[in-house]
């Protein structure tokens, strides 16, 4: 018996329940569809999508590669193929879900074994409940309630039995079928320092689990706040794409917290990270609309502002506050941007330029590696103060403040504002305070070396502020 799996968020061999039940079940067909329904994948990420499906086609020894609506193409290759079913592990974004539901209906009308797995999250986004029954909006008592259930262990997957029907439009190497779907950027090839800071593939985030243990979890529970120190997993990709299970990770760190007592505060910590993940996963199943709409929807009434000069220094670091501009520029050149650095930039765009968070959301879409339809819009409602468990919208982030925190020396600021290297640590995160000796000693001059602040904090603080007295005023009168 032959059976198809589809690989969708879950491009690996290891610890694929999907893969298992096939594999159990005689051959298997493996099958990647970019699929033509839902939101497209950003630019970044669709450059993680085609190396990462090379590598999958490299381990496996051959990967199906279809285009278009999964409930058009599945049933056509079942056809030609001659399998008995078609196996999937669940997604939980509306568009994975609306897709899926009507693939199995379809499925299930023309006889066909239609069989989804758990194999993406630690926890089903309908089993961590409420004592009334209802979802969680409080990460820390979702959290507590995660911390009482067990994690399922990781499934041996043994080496599969492939089979690889003839099938017309399958012919030539994977990296030519690939090409097609154009996934990489080419005029200009703005992801072309990407290589040198990710390895996609299984095989890679293995390597980068072990890189982060050996090297990073000591100390990630004070150090991961600090963009200048090597105290971050950099599994976020990893994890968008499934290359590696989130239960391997969550087994890996369990276990090292309970055998090295010295690195548990650092565990726990990390481990916590990964119940972000699940959190956002399970806001986003029971709100669909999470990256569109506010989730508190007091804040529909918010003044936000359109000061579209203001949005292009953002995009392009250049608001003249370093830490923020750093973070940026990190971010199209990797691909990938420090979390404490994201808050604060996701702060900047929705406090200090009353930007709409969707805007952010966007933008982070487009050029995160790790773009996630539930971390991102989790994140930048939680950020903007109107998601589940939100910072308080007064809690406004000074990013002078936050860079002589936790950037003290200005080791992130150097590297990705090369401007502001020669200023003394003194000046860095504030350049524009720097007398005229200083600047003229480090050949720097403020407003024409790096740019003067787009906008004010002080004021910009006092303006979202008032927007946010505003819309509290609405709601009381309402």
């Amino acid at each position: 018996m032959k059976h198809i799996v589809l690989f969708r968020n879950d491009l690996r061999l290891a610890d694929n329940p999907a893969l298992v039940a096939a594999h159990d079940a005689g051959e298997v067909i493996p099958v990647y569809i970019y699929e033509s329904t839902g939101r497209p994948i950003g630019g970044a990420a669709g450059w993680w999508l085609h190396h990462s499906l090379s590598h999958l086609a490299e381990a496996l020894g051959g990967l199906v590669l279809l285009q278009g609506d999964p409930c058009d193409l599945i049933p056509e290759l079942l056809r030609q193929s001659g399998a008995d079913g078609v196996f999937w592990n669940r997604r939980y974004d509306p568009d994975g879900i609306g897709t899926d539901t009507a693939l199995k209906s379809r499925l299930k009308e023309i006889g066909c074994r239609a069989e989804s797995f758990a194999g993406n999250l630690l926890f089903e986004p309908w089993e961590v409940r409420t004592g009334s029954g209802d979802p969680f909006r409080v990460f820390s008592a979702f959290w507590r309630a995660c911390r009482r259930l067990p994690v399922a262990a990781e499934q041996v997957t043994p080496t599969p039995r492939i089979h690889l029907p003839d099938l017309p439009d399958q012919s030539g190497p994977v990296a030519q079928r690939l090409a097609k779907w154009g996934l990489l950027p080419s005029s200009p090839d703005w992801a072309a320092g990407f290589a040198d800071c990710w390895t996609p593939g299984e095989a890679g985030a293995l390597a980068r689990l072990d890189a982060f243990v050996e090297q990073g979890l000591a100390g990630y529970a004070k150090g991961r706040d600090r963009p200048d120190q090597p105290h971050v997993s950099r599994m976020s990709p990893h994890l968008r794409f499934g290359e590696i299970s989130v239960r391997s990770v969550w087994h890996r760190i369990a276990h090292l917290s309970a055998i090295e007592s010295w690195l548990q505060a650092d565990c726990e910590k990390f481990l916590a990270e990964l119940g972000w993940r699940e959190f956002s996963a399970q806001l986003l199943y029971h709100n669909p609309d999470l990256a569109t709409r506010n989730l508190n929807q007091k804040f529909d009434a918010y003044p936000w502002t359109e000061d579209n000069a203001g949005l292009a220094a953002w995009q392009s670091g250049q608001t003249g506050y370093p830490l923020v501009d750093a973070g940026m520029r990190e971010l199209w050149a990797t691909g990938y941007m420090h979390n404490r650095v994201r808050m604060v930039a996701a702060s900047f765009l929705t406090k200090h330029l009353r930007w709409h968070w969707r805007k952010g959301e966007e933008w982070f879409w487009d050029t995160l590696v790790d773009a996630d339809p539930a971390n991102n819009a989790a994140s930048w409602q939680w950020v903007a103060g109107c998601g589940a468990d939100a910072a308080p919208y007064f809690r406004i982030f000074n990013p002078v403040a936050q860079g002589r925190k936790f950037d003290p020396d200005g080791t992130y600021i150097r590297r990705w504002c090369p401007e502001l290297a020669t200023l003394p640590t003194r000046y860095i995160h504030a350049p524009w305070e720097a007398p005229e000796d200083v600047q003229r000693r480090a050949g720097f001059v403020a407003g024409q070396s790096y740019p003067h602040p787009i906008v004010d904090h002080a004021r910009a603080r006092s303006d979202a502020l008032a927007g946010y007295a505003s819309i509290k005023a609405a709601v009381s009168k309402g």
